[in-house]
């Protein structure tokens, strides 16, 4: 078992999962009971639509374990959902630790049209989160570079980049941004993955599982547990002790949302 973290009695945060996906229904209880016995602490449950976000908060008040956030996935390109979603945000805006998961997603959009309106709901969530000082939850698949862009042309302070699979050259302004990078328990069979850990300090570093997706065996559901799966791959690839991995990503957690203890 992962050493207890001296920091609050925190070990480790999983920081993107999808604990408000039907496949937890049953079994929420024991998949939570199994990521604290696994040294999980607290997980981010993140939405994808508004029905996700009512019920991470109403998980939340179930699980102490459970910190909410509310975003809507870019593969709906509907401004009026979008327009929805940030006024609950608005309304609900004392009980949310994160906007997300939101962002741009190259692999499911592949018209100019639909890019652009994307790229119009991302803004909008990017300027929300600036407003209410929230942290943002950024999904970005096979559009890292176009995703830090937009994040950097308009001042994007506290951002996660989750399960990013861009380049280092993609990377490096947002590592100078100081935007921190969640590593999903898929690190142990991806060598895109690997490769990012290897290139990345420790400092820009983050643990995710994106459960119920992206475990270490793509044929099996994933879950909260599975973070510490990250930190041993996290130390072996960087070469350094599992305790200095818990420590330093969870001071990144501090930094980035502050005390989610609270």
């Amino acid at each position: 078992m992962i050493e207890r973290s001296k920091m609050g009695g925190i070990n480790i945060v999983d920081t993107h999962a999808h604990l408000s996906d039907p496949i937890f229904d049953h079994d929420l209880d024991e998949v939570l009971f199994r990521a604290k016995d696994a040294g999980v602490s607290l997980v981010i449950a993140v939405s994808e639509n508004l029905s996700d976000a009512e019920k991470n908060i109403e998980l939340a008040e179930r699980h102490p374990a459970i910190r909410p956030a509310a975003g809507l996935y870019p593969a709906y390109l509907d401004m009026g959902k979008a327009e929805e979603m940030i006024s609950w945000i608005l309304k609900e805006q004392t009980k949310v630790y994160a906007i997300g998961e939101v962002g741009l997603d190259y692999w499911l959009v592949k018209k100019e049209e639909d890019k652009e309106i994307q790229r119009e709901i991302f803004k909008r969530f990017i300027r929300l989160a600036a407003n209410l000082d929230l942290p943002l939850n950024v999904h970005s698949r096979s559009a890292g570079h176009h995703a830090v862009t937009l994040l950097l042309e308009y001042n994007a302070r506290k951002v996660q980049l989750h399960a990013f699979d861009g380049k280092k050259a993609a990377a490096i302004p947002a590592v100078e941004a100081g935007f921190l990078f969640s590593i999903p328990p898929s690190v142990v069979r991806s060598r895109q993955k690997q490769k990012l850990v290897r290139q990345l300090p420790l400092s820009s570093l983050l643990i995710e599982t994106d459960s119920p997706v992206l475990g270490p065996s793509p044929d099996e559901r994933n879950e909260p547990a599975n973070a510490a799966i990250v930190i041993n791959s996290i130390a072996e690839i960087k070469n350094v002790n599992r305790q200095k991995v818990i420590d330093e990503t969870y001071a990144n957690v501090l930094r980035l949302y502050g005390d989610l203890s609270k």
